[in-house]
């Protein structure tokens, strides 16, 4: 029993790890799901594109911050071509992720060289970190993560920032301020996506390689790390910064619970399945609270206190 305790509280530094590397892709959808106000499916895509770009390079023989540089580049141009088709060619935003996402999944397989999956082993290639070696990844990766919440806290702050804010808070009072809201929604899906693509060019060093399904479900992750992060900070602060770095804590959370799931020996088959009712129950509970409880205990409380009038 205590060495299966200690093996568990082992297993939790790289599940520390791996929930701050998916906290970087949850800044993403951060950004376009509470920022912009649009829900982008284009992230299933980009992530694997980040992840593929990157692999390749390094492969190729090139130096793996080369990688995740490019792997970010590319992540852009996925978010500039759904920004693209939804400011240009009018096409709803989910849809256009949807059709981005779709592209992706032949453009990322063409950049593996027709192969569903790319090993990049530590063993064989430099790599920023590997899960071979947790300690050393887990404090690199959230120099990394404070790093980008912090350098993301100041951009916001600027004009292009809170002019991107205030685009996602009122577009039609946004624009009646001058402000050109189509810019700003295609640099924002820039920024989220080349955020996702970043995260998965460092899942696939930290793993030992590129897949071509590496990024299906994201989008459910991110929406679970929001949210939880989000319920996590809701009566304490409306700090724009805290609210960042309560992404990351969720994105962490999740992945304590998977692993804790994985240690208890529960079927994984249902994970997906309950990270959708995480998101579902988060979404809900506040709307329900509202709607009903809120009234039925405001009614039969207003009701004892004439109760209590009455007997006085």
């Amino acid at each position: 029993m205590l060495n299966d305790m200690l093996t568990y509280l082992l297993s939790l530094r790289g599940a520390i790890a791996l929930g701050t590397i998916w906290g970087i892709m949850a800044l993403g959808v951060f950004i376009t799901y509470r920022i912009l106000d649009i829900p982008d499916l284009t992230v299933d895509g980009s992530f694997a594109t980040g992840g593929a770009v990157c692999a390749m390079v390094i492969i190729s023989g090139g130096n793996f911050w080369v990688g995740i540089l490019l792997g970010i580049i590319a992540g852009f141009i996925c978010g500039l071509i759904t920004g693209l088709l939804h400011t240009l060619l009018d096409i709803p935003p989910i849809l256009a992720g949807i059709l981005t996402q779709l592209s992706l999944w032949s453009i990322n397989l063409k950049i593996m060289e027709n192969s569903s999956n790319q090993p990049i082993s530590a063993r064989t290639f430099p790599l920023i970190f590997s899960q071979l070696k947790i300690p050393d990844a887990l404090w690199k990766i959230s120099l990394i993560a404070l790093i980008l919440v912090f350098g993301f806290y100041v951009f916001f702050g600027t004009e292009l920032g809170a002019s991107i804010r205030a685009t996602g808070n009122n577009p039609r009072m946004a624009k009646a301020q001058g402000i050109n809201t189509k810019f700003n929604i295609v640099i924002a899906l820039m920024i989220s996506n080349g955020l996702v693509a970043l995260s998965g060019a460092l899942l696939a060093q930290y793993q030992g390689f590129a897949d071509i399904s590496m990024g299906r479900g994201a989008i459910v992750i991110g929406l679970c790390a929001v949210v939880i992060g989000m319920a996590l900070v809701k009566k304490i602060t409306p700090n724009f910064l805290v609210r960042m770095l309560s992404v990351i804590i969720g994105s962490v959370i999740y992945h304590l619970v998977f692993q804790t799931v994985v240690f208890l020996g529960l079927d994984t088959t249902y994970l997906k399945m309950l990270s959708a009712i995480v998101v579902a129950l988060f979404l809900g509970v506040p709307y329900v609270n509202k709607k009903y409880l809120a009234p039925y205990f405001k009614h039969k409380k207003k009701k004892l206190v004439v109760e209590e009038v009455k007997n006085d």
